[in-house]
This record gives structure tokens, sequence and C-alpha cells, in this order.
């Protein structure tokens, strides 16, 4: 009976609000990135998502082409100060 009760409390913690946040956001970027390839950011919480952990490669939205030129312009910039 020991054993349930520690192995309930172990589930328990696992499946707290602080552990699910994590998780939370993952799937946040996987649905951000499912809109992006559907036609683009549906929301500002997807822009955010999306110009901070970038598209998947091959999206052929308007908004991550923006985003991938934007950030080979940066690269550059950065190999051109070196």
């Amino acid at each position: 009976m020991k054993q349930i009760v520690v192995g309930l409390l172990a589930v328990i913690a696992l499946a707290s609000p602080a552990t699910a946040g994590g998780l939370g956001e993952a799937a946040e970027l996987e649905h951000a990135r499912a809109n992006a390839r559907a036609g683009g950011p549906i929301s500002e919480r997807d822009a955010e998502l999306l110009e901070r952990h970038g598209c998947l490669s091959g999206t052929k939205s308007a908004f991550c082409k923006r985003l991938s030129h934007q950030r080979s312009h940066e690269s550059n910039r950065r190999r051109d100060r070196k």
C-alpha cells in the first residue's frame, strides 16, 4: 500500500503546473509552426514563438521567408564586424 501511495505522489508531482508549463510552450511552438505551414502565424503569440525559435526549414509562408531573410542579414553583419 505504501508503494502505491508513493507512486501516486510521484505521478502528481510530475503533472504539476510547473512541469506542464515547459511542455506547454513546446506544444505552443508546434502549433505556431503548423499555422506557419498553413499560411502564417494567426496570433501575436505565434509570431513571438516563431521569431524566437524559428520556422521549420521549407516552410513557405511569407512570414517565415521574411524571418529567414532577416536572420541571414544579421549573420552577414556579424561576419563583417569580425
